[in-house]
């Protein structure tokens, strides 16, 4: 067994303690206890009760739609509120009331990602916004509130102060070394035991200091500065990546996050995506010093990933 390893983030100051156990495998993960939810038939996300909302943007037309983004109802920030500015939107993924992301095709799974970047292009035309989140949850450990498959967007002219920090250690390392500190990552992960996926597009891995139980990235290996930068390509290699990663983590039994940013006064960023199943069991010691105890070494997670992905 190995011996436990403070690790420390690629830029931030954010430590992980990487403690695996012995004979730890994949699927004994701990599996949060989640309430039974009985599975109905339609929501307010179906086309029949969506007929008559207005679209901000959509895949398809009237009811025969495949993807169809929509104001959220309920915000946590609005473009008429001072005190707390900006969007909030619903990405409805699928019009199938049954199916998950992960058991779309990889197309529409490209289309969606071509809706997120529709949506980041028009948003940031805003001058007032400063900051574009596009997140989803899946399960009730998660944060998610409905059954039907959707994501959101988040956009606000509140920048969070790590995200400021980040950027500007990230613009401290290209100062100091004359890359990108995640060019420089992907090099590195690419030659590592924590790889998951390389094709001329993407990249996909578990990072060094992983915070949470299986969490993998996915980045383009070019310095694309966020989603609407992205070829066709590109989003057909994330695509196919996602859709094995969520399906893996679906075989853990487990509910996830995924999300990536945007810093819209930062055009120098490396765009990521953070796909975080949610099996970490954070208690005294992360509670009360921020320093996250992982269990799952990043490599036997990349390990894991790795079996089945042509």
């Amino acid at each position: 067994m190995k011996k436990p390893e403070i690790r420390k983030d690629y830029i931030q100051e954010k430590y992980v303690i990487i403690a695996p156990k012995r004979g730890k495998r994949p699927h004994d993960t701990v599996r949060p206890q989640q309430a039974q939810k009985k599975m109905v038939t339609s929501c307010i996300f179906c086309p029949n009760n969506l007929h008559g909302v207005p679209s901000l943007y959509k895949k398809g037309k009237d009811d025969d739609w495949d993807i169809n983004i929509i104001a959220n109802k309920y915000p946590a920030v609005s473009l008429d509120n001072d005190k707390a500015y900006g969007q909030q939107e619903v990405v409805v993924e699928t019009s199938d009331h049954t199916l998950e992301l992960e058991d779309l095709s990889t197309e529409h799974i490209t289309d969606l990602l071509d809706a997120y970047s529709e949506r980041t292009k028009e948003i940031s035309k805003n001058k007032e916004i400063d900051y574009i989140l596009i997140f989803k949850n899946d399960g009730g450990v998660a944060g998610a509130s409905l059954q039907h498959a959707h994501s959101q967007i988040f956009a606000t002219k509140f920048l969070p102060p790590h995200l400021l920090d980040k950027s500007q250690r990230q613009q401290a390392y290209k100062l100091k070394h004359g890359n990108c500190v995640y060019c420089d990552v992907i090099a590195k992960e690419s030659k590592s035991p924590r790889l998951i996926y390389k094709d001329k597009n993407v990249v996909a891995f578990t990072p060094y200091a992983s915070m949470f139980n299986y969490e993998a990235w996915i980045m383009p290996i070019a310095h694309r500065d966020n989603i609407t930068e992205l070829t066709t390509a590109e989003k057909k290699s994330f695509a196919k990546v996602l859709k094995h990663l969520l399906i893996k983590i679906g075989d853990l039994d487990l509910p996830y996050n995924f999300y990536f940013h945007q810093v819209i006064n930062d055009n120098d960023q490396h765009l990521y995506m953070k796909v975080v199943p949610r099996g970490s069991v954070w208690a005294g010691v992360e509670i009360g010093s921020g320093l996250i105890i992982n269990p799952i070494d990043p490599a036997e997670a990349a390990e894991f990933y790795r079996k089945g992905l042509k």
